[in-house]
């Protein structure tokens, strides 16, 4: 089996080395190679790995290019982790709205938005060279923003799945506050990416007992602090949002926030030039303790549990995905992507049913969505008043007045990712 990291110079991939390493039996590798045009991060990071995986006695080769076709060739599955412009482009994204009173993040918002404009055409390029190279692989996409990004790939016809760590980190969490498993947590997970809600936590299996309650009255506190969101909300919901919940619920404040302290994305910056100082010493052959903080949690695991399921592996049955709706949310279009629990296997991933949705939950996904299509309408062709149109439709902008202010500052931020500008 291959597999190519495309982006594999990213301080993320000793993450993802140490799961394939530790979880080979359930992924058995046989030539990894990591893909970058960054050849001095990539010589690091590809050391490093073939030091992790000798240390935890993998029989897989490490290799590492930066010709993407020869990287790709033969892979069975190509796992894309992108981030186009670097976090000097984060760092913007996460800046020039707060210019507007808007929130600055990199995956929602006037900062995703810039971060969709940037990412879509570049994997599509590379898409279309994994299909002319190997068209029966799998892409399973890292990259924010997911949603957009995996809709794109899917709406090209490709053989992708998109991926996010949020709900495996809640499963992880759940875990131990129960003092069972991962295995035994079925999460009843629904939205989109980035925007989802826990609405049960069930044990055993899809048909299990619902455990949510108990969680929410034994560990609400505990909760609300990880959330950042009062206990009493919580509580009114009877649901655990996604962090990610808390731009929406609480916009004013995180502004307010974000307004008194450094950027995440130069917080971030310090600790890559740390790490790769790290991954840079021959004697170190494990993930650093700091690599926690980068971010990504758990990445590794769910990775590997999804290739393993999409190449006929022994993966898990059920597994959280970004994926088309096909009606499983009938307020949502057909080839919406949505975020839910689905049956993965070697042709792919099938949705779960999903109980009725509450409207106040619904609402939001359908308004998000709607931005959705005019984001990736905006990536594909271009333009400015497809890129004001995606920033009014979004619920974390919506005045017209914010729309053009931040239209203009978006176009002027990413001009030279922006060939049509």
């Amino acid at each position: 089996m291959k597999l190519a990291v495309v982006g594999g110079g990213s301080t993320y991939t000793p993450e993802l080395i140490d799961g394939f390493a530790r979880l080979r039996d359930t992924l058995p590798i046989e030539e990894l190679v990591l893909v970058d045009p960054a050849l001095d991060r990539l010589e690091l990071i590809g050391g490093l790995a073939r030091r992790i995986f000798a240390k935890q006695g993998h029989p897989g080769r490490v290799t590492t290019t930066d010709d993407l076709d020869a990287g790709v060739e033969g892979a069975d599955a190509v796992l894309l982790q992108l981030r186009v412009g670097g976090q000097a482009a984060r760092n913007e994204d996460e800046t020039w709205p707060l210019e507007c009173g808007c929130v600055g993040q990199e995956t929602t918002g006037a900062g995703g938005l810039a971060k969709a404009l940037r990412t879509v055409p570049v994997v599509l390029d590379i898409a279309e060279r994994v299909r002319r190279a190997n068209p029966d692989a799998w892409i399973i996409d890292f990259t924010n923003p997911v949603g957009i990004v995996t809709r794109a790939l899917l709406q090209a016809g490709h053989k992708a799945v998109g991926l996010c760590n949020v709900a495996i980190g809640f499963q992880r969490k759940f875990a131990g506050m129960l003092g069972v498993t991962p295995a035994d947590v079925h999460l009843d997970h629904v939205g989109l990416n980035h925007l989802t809600w826990e609405t049960g936590v069930r044990l055993g299996g899809p048909e299990g007992e619902n455990v949510l309650p108990k969680l929410l009255a034994e560990h609400g506190d505990t909760l609300a602090d990880t959330l950042r969101l009062p206990r009493d909300i919580l509580d009114r919901l009877g649901v655990v949002p996604s962090y990610y919940l808390r731009y929406f619920y609480a916009h004013d404040e995180v502004v307010r926030e974000l307004g008194t302290k450094p950027s995440r994305a130069a917080e971030v910056a310090e600790m890559e030039r740390e790490l790769l100082k790290m991954y840079g010493d021959p004697e170190l052959d494990e993930k650093p303790a700091l690599l926690a903080k980068r971010g990504g949690a758990y990445y590794s695991e769910a990775a590997v549990d999804l290739a393993a399921s999409l190449l006929g592996g022994g993966g898990s049955r059920y597994q959280v995905v970004n994926t088309y709706n096909k009606g499983t949310l009938p307020f949502l279009p057909d080839d919406a992507v949505i975020e839910v629990q689905a049956s993965v296997g070697h042709a792919g991933a099938t949705p779960l049913p999903v109980a009725p949705v509450d409207p106040l939950y619904a609402g939001l996904m359908a308004n998000v969505t709607a931005y959705e299509d005019l984001a990736l309408e905006a990536a594909l062709r271009g333009g400015r008043e497809r890129v004001f149109r995606a920033l009014l439709a979004h619920p974390l902008v919506g005045q017209y007045a914010y729309a053009e202010g931040l239209t203009d500052r978006l176009i002027a931020h990413n001009r030279e990712h922006l060939a049509w500008a």
